[in-house]
């Protein structure tokens, strides 16, 4: 119950993230590579921070090629995420998003040789399927190619960070050496391709998004990969842009019909069938 909740905690800030993230960039009006960079080095403050607090012997460094993957991963599916939303509306960009990320965990348990036992790849399968239900765009709705590109690959780096993840002896001080190797980057990016003004309404999302949805959230997320495994963090994840619907909902007054609750009772099924544990044979 106890690692359900704290899954559920992670996935609940993984979709209040989005919605910052969509927020300051559509009404707020920020540039996409300024609200990225000031996301990252928010996170990097806050998560510096919890180090500097914390009393204890230092956990094994991660070897630097690890390390440096790690931080490209976490880059890509920032700048990806916050670049793809200029273009894309926020269920096709969702849809794009995890399902990506749904490939790259599920290949990344077999490339491991991780045991992903039949019922949750069937799991698997009728939770994108409902998702799908939910999220795809309709034959008038457009798909700009370099924007939908730009979400594949965030969803691939988000893939790749999360199964690095797994392994980590100290998630909180893995995470935070992430961001802060990262922010550098981040601010690099910011000077040369984003521009200054921002809002303060931004500013302020931008930094709710990155010291406490991304930071803690992340940090959170390390510490329950590896009693979750690839294969069942990958199908839990896929709860993410329903529970987003249903904040948007809440918070904009966009209430779902008839379609998105049955499509809703068709992931949750998914997700509870890609959760069961295997059976011993």
């Amino acid at each position: 119950m106890r690692l359900f909740l704290l899954t559920f905690v992670t996935m609940v800030a993984f979709a209040a993230n989005s919605l910052l993230n969509r927020a300051g960039i559509v009404l707020a009006g920020a540039e996409s590579v300024a609200f990225a960079s000031l996301r990252l080095a928010s996170g990097a403050v806050m998560l510096g921070a919890l180090l500097l607090l914390r009393r204890g012997a230092e956990p094994t460094a991660a070897p630097p090629l690890k390390r440096g993957f790690a931080v490209l991963s976490l880059l890509t599916y920032l700048y990806g995420f916050s670049l793809a939303y200029q273009a894309l509306d926020a269920g096709a960009g969702a849809l794009v998003l995890f399902a990506m990320v749904q490939i790259t965990m599920f290949a990344g348990a077999v490339m491991m040789a991780e045991a992903v036992p039949l019922p949750r790849w069937l799991g698997a399968a009728l939770a994108l399927a409902g998702l799908a239900w939910i999220l795809w765009p309709g034959a008038e709705a457009a798909m700009p190619p370099l924007a939908s590109a730009l979400m594949a690959l965030a969803g691939v780096g988000w893939g790749i960070y999360s199964l690095m993840g797994r392994g980590a002896s100290d998630p909180t001080r893995e995470t935070a050496l992430n961001f802060i190797w990262a922010a550098p980057v981040g601010l690099a990016a910011w000077a040369l391709f984003g521009a200054w003004e921002m809002s303060a309404r931004a500013i302020l999302l931008a930094v709710l998004s990155g010291a406490v949805t991304s930071g803690l959230g992340y940090a959170l997320w390390y510490s329950v990969l590896p009693r979750l495994g690839a294969s069942r963090a990958a199908v839990a994840q896929l709860t993410v842009p329903v529970i987003a619907i249903i904040g948007g909902a809440l918070l904009l007054g966009e209430w779902p019909d008839l379609q998105f609750a049955i499509a809703t009772l068709v992931i949750l099924s998914g997700v509870a069938l890609g959760a069961m544990p295997a059976r011993d044979k």
